[in-house]
């Protein structure tokens, strides 16, 4: 006799096996994060806002002034010039060309006075260190944007040990053309990986204001040794670093005021075309 088949036997082959599993992957991209905004730049001149040596300045022009039989009163033409490279500003004070090797000369002989004159006079202005520390903690980058010589950079910002807080340098060699010109601060900014519309520069001179709205930056102005009316539209203007803060700073800059365009009348005034 045959043997008995079992019921599920009898079931038809497909139910014989389980039925095959499918598996569905899903896609799910990795969660973004929230992309950071770009960092503000601080830039700052040298001369009249690291510290504030412009009488030494003046005093070592007159004393060369004095040596070559001119009358030129130093003071008032740092205040039309200041800022400008020192070979710059003496071309303005000879009736007729000048050699440059003569020129580079004469502003040789300049700075060696400035030195000897100012050699034991060499401070920050005030407030200046606490500021430095203090926006670098907040996340800004800082950069110095100067239009002096390597020796002359030096010659200031290592004996004041404040080297240490730029990411930056840009003095006289590293641009083919001085302020009132964008040049240097177009520099730093380029160096600071920062477009010009998040930094702000400090200066201390009209010429220089006007090469930061070249570079189209906004500027805070250092009034070392002019008033606020010589100045054409800072965003603030102070005495010393003691009157404001990285973060009032962050604020002006968030406010997103428009860059003045530089001011014609303000070059005829000065004897410079911007």
């Amino acid at each position: 006799m045959a043997a008995q088949r079992q019921p599920s036997e009898l079931l038809h082959p497909w139910l014989e096996a389980p039925p095959a599993r499918h598996e569905v992957q899903c896609y799910f991209p990795p969660p973004t994060m929230p992309s950071s905004p770009l960092p503000y730049a601080l830039i700052f001149d040298m001369d009249g806002v690291l510290i504030d040596n412009t009488p030494y300045q003046a005093k070592a022009f007159q004393l060369l002034f004095r040596d070559l039989g001119l009358t030129t009163n130093a003071r008032q033409l740092l205040k039309r010039l200041n800022g400008m490279p020192a070979t710059n500003i003496l071309k303005t004070v000879f009736t007729g060309p000048v050699p440059k090797k003569q020129l580079e000369e004469y502003a040789a002989q300049r700075e060696f006075l400035y030195r000897v004159l100012y050699w034991d006079k060499r401070r920050q202005t005030p407030g200046l260190s606490v500021f430095l520390r203090a926006a670098r903690a907040a996340g800004f980058r800082l950069g110095l944007g100067t239009g002096s010589a390597p020796e002359t950079i030096g010659y200031i910002i290592d004996h004041l040990d404040l080297r240490q807080y730029f990411d930056v340098v840009v003095g006289k060699d590293d641009v083919d053309k001085g302020k009132p010109h964008a040049d240097t601060f177009t520099a730093a900014a380029h160096k600071l990986g920062v477009p010009p519309e998040r930094c702000v520069v400090f200066e201390d001179a009209v010429l220089g204001e006007q090469a930061a709205y070249k570079a189209r930056m906004r500027c805070i102005a250092v009034l070392s040794s002019l008033k606020a009316r010589d100045f054409q539209a800072p965003l603030r203007v102070i005495k010393d670093f003691t009157e404001i803060t990285p973060e009032q700073v962050r604020e002006l800059l968030a406010q997103h005021s428009p860059v003045p365009k530089p001011s014609k009348e303000r070059a005829k005034r000065n004897y410079m075309k911007l």
